[in-house]
């Protein structure tokens, strides 16, 4: 018989469980990888291992740090391109036109940094959803 080939039960059996015992079972269910609670109890009724979902609460941390970051990146970049089109209306002053020269290279960067970073975080985040 192969391994994936599925075996025929043909044999129920009825169980009932208070709300309590219920609700641990399900939180059990939900914290092992496996697709139905029916597996679930099989695997446990039958004394077999079941795989548990393992979070790691260090990476948990970091990518509430990291997805925290994320959402002030936007306003600081929104916030700094603001400033610039401000500064671009007083064109008439030759320091300020000098100075918004200068810093739109520095504008470009920091918008490229955050993107960068947000591409970074996005990556992680996927990662750690998938763990």
């Amino acid at each position: 018989m192969m391994k994936d080939e599925k075996k025929n039960r043909t044999r129920w059996l009825h169980l009932r469980l208070s709300e309590d015992e219920y609700k641990m079972l399900q939180k059990y269910f939900e914290e092992s990888v496996c697709p139905k609670m029916s597996d679930f109890a099989r695997k446990n009724l039958l004394r077999k291992p079941v795989i548990l979902k393992y979070r790691n609460t260090a990476l948990d941390d970091l990518m509430f740090e990291l997805i925290k970051m994320r959402s002030e990146l936007n306003p600081i970049g929104n916030n700094f391109n603001q400033a610039v089109k401000k500064l671009h209306t007083l064109s008439q002053i030759s320091e300020f036109k000098l100075w918004i020269l200068c810093y739109e290279t520095d504008k470009k960067m920091l918008f490229s940094s955050i993107e960068e970073i947000k591409m970074a975080i996005k990556n992680l985040t996927e990662k750690w959803l998938q763990s």
